[in-house]
């Protein structure tokens, strides 16, 4: 299934650069980067389980917050894009 996450960090106190990077870096093992602090991850039920118990962990729910959006299995006919960034085919090989 596609998930849009986006998400929002509060530089108010000094750990939220490091919650930033931290959220980040977890979506980043399961998708891609679509725009600065929204990702595209594509999942199993158990792998969005773990990925959001994890990012609920590091998030500080008084000051930041995640959005979460349901695409489902047949997001392909519910993104569309324009623009210069390029899109990757998630289902495909990715190499880092």
């Amino acid at each position: 299934m596609m998930i849009l996450v986006t998400y929002d960090v509060s530089f108010k106190d000094e750990g939220g650069p490091k919650r930033l990077r931290r959220i980040a870096r977890l979506c980043q093992v399961f998708g891609q980067r679509v725009q600065y602090s929204v990702f595209e991850i594509e999942v199993d039920m158990a792998q969005w389980t773990e990925l959001k118990n994890q990012l609920v962990n590091v998030m500080d729910e008084e000051q930041d917050s995640l959005r979460i959006y349901y695409l489902g299995s047949n997001w392909e006919r519910k993104v569309e894009h324009i623009g210069a960034k390029k899109v990757l085919d998630l289902n495909g090989l990715l190499l880092m």
